[in-house]
């Protein structure tokens, strides 16, 4: 027998299912909700990353492009030897003005200048006749004191004799004796007055008093001459070998012996090359310049060098400490003092105080301060400091990008 649907069951299960399915629709909403939640999240996360990269990429280039560039290298050993270029002055052997030592006129000169003379050649003559006269009263003079000189010998010579006889008396004989000795003093006086003029009359012919050449003539015929030093007639200069004068450094001031040869050039003579020798230095350094005055003799008998003009003295010395050659433009002026800038730990500027020997313009050598394996920068910028970073790189490098 078949039963028959009972419509109250099928309610009852409706009735109980109602309330599952009212509590899993929120459940499901959230789970939605923490599932946008976290996605957000990750989302928000992903960008955080992002950007904090971005930032961190952007300083790292704003620094990197911040950072001069600059070409750093290892300096250049320089020369054992420090060859030194100082300036000198070119001064004749001997060098002497000639004055007058008698009063009179100019009768005639015969040298003028640029003439070359020898020692003992007539170089003008002077009319004194002042002294001429002083002269021939002298002469007379002395013949005078030479007869009275011989009438008073004869006679302390006749009363010597007769005193013996006791003709005449002792009184007398000594006082024409005495009278004998003063005539002889007063003829060696006369004597001496005569060469006196008489050298002043040799005075009247002026001579060169050494092998040279004239460089200057002060006088015409008919001037009047005074003697002394108050006008200057003639100035001869010694030009065989000539005397150049530089000033060494401090420094290489043990280097500079006696005889020492060292090459001098002349502007005049490009391209030519004259050889000196150390004769004598001062030996004592001034203390106003920290020098040592030296003179150096070239021969000059071609006559091809002019006192008065300026050499160069190219002075070489064993170098004292190891020196290096950078480029001029690679020093850094300022308060502190000469600076070179280098590179260390890759990319850091350091300052460092050198002192510099010879520069030639171009470069200058450093004699303290750097080492060989130092990185020097070539053309530092005006702003570089101390810790800086920078970005070296080599001239090949420097060369490919201005190239592009």
């Amino acid at each position: 027998m078949k039963k028959s649907p009972n419509p109250n069951s099928h309610a009852a299960q409706n009735h109980e299912s109602a309330p599952h399915t009212a509590s899993a629709s929120p459940r499901k909403a959230l789970v939605g909700l923490l599932v946008v939640l976290i996605v957000a999240v990750v989302l928000a996360a992903v960008g955080m990353v992002a950007r904090m990269r971005n930032d961190r990429v952007l300083a790292r280039t704003t620094q990197e492009l911040a950072a001069p560039t600059v070409i750093a290298l290892n300096p250049k050993q320089g020369t054992p030897v420090t060859s030194l270029l100082l300036p000198g002055n070119v001064t004749a052997y001997t060098d002497s003005p000639i004055y007058a030592r008698t009063s009179g006129y100019l009768t005639h000169w015969y040298f003028d200048i640029g003439a070359h003379v020898r020692k003992g050649e007539l170089l003008a003559v002077i009319a004194t006749p002042e002294i001429d006269q002083q002269l021939q009263q002298a002469q007379a003079d002395l013949a005078t004191a030479q007869a009275n000189a011989n009438n008073a010998r004869i006679q302390a010579d006749r009363y010597s004799g007769l005193v013996k006889s006791n003709a005449v008396s002792r009184q007398d004989t000594d006082t024409y004796i005495n009278l004998a000795a003063a005539t002889a003093a007063a003829v060696r006086s006369a004597q001496a007055n005569v060469r006196r003029l008489s050298e002043l009359q040799s005075f009247e012919k002026v001579y060169a008093p050494f092998d040279g050449v004239v460089t200057a003539r002060n006088i015409d015929i008919g001037q009047l001459i005074d003697q002394g030093a108050g006008k200057e007639l003639f100035h001869m200069q010694a030009i065989q070998t000539l005397r150049v004068y530089t000033n060494v450094p401090q420094q290489y001031a043990p280097t500079a012996r006696r005889g020492l040869k060292l090459d001098l050039t002349f502007p005049e003579h490009p391209g030519r090359t004259f050889q000196g020798t150390l004769v004598r230095t001062a030996d004592a350094i001034d203390p106003v310049s920290r020098t040592l005055l030296v003179e150096v003799d070239v021969d000059n008998r071609k006559g091809e060098l002019l006192p008065g003009s300026l050499a160069q003295v190219h002075f070489k010395a064993p170098a004292s400490t190891p020196s290096f050659v950078v480029p001029a433009a690679a020093l850094i002026f300022r308060r502190e003092g000469l600076q070179l800038g280098t590179v260390v730990q890759g990319n850091k500027a350091h300052l460092v105080p050198v002192i510099i020997g010879e520069d030639d313009g171009a470069t200058v050598q450093i004699i303290s301060g750097i080492k060989a394996d130092d990185k020097v920068i070539q053309d530092p910028p005006d702003s570089l400091i101390e810790g800086e970073t920078v970005t070296p790189e080599s001239p090949a490098d420097s060369a490919l990008a201005e190239g592009k």
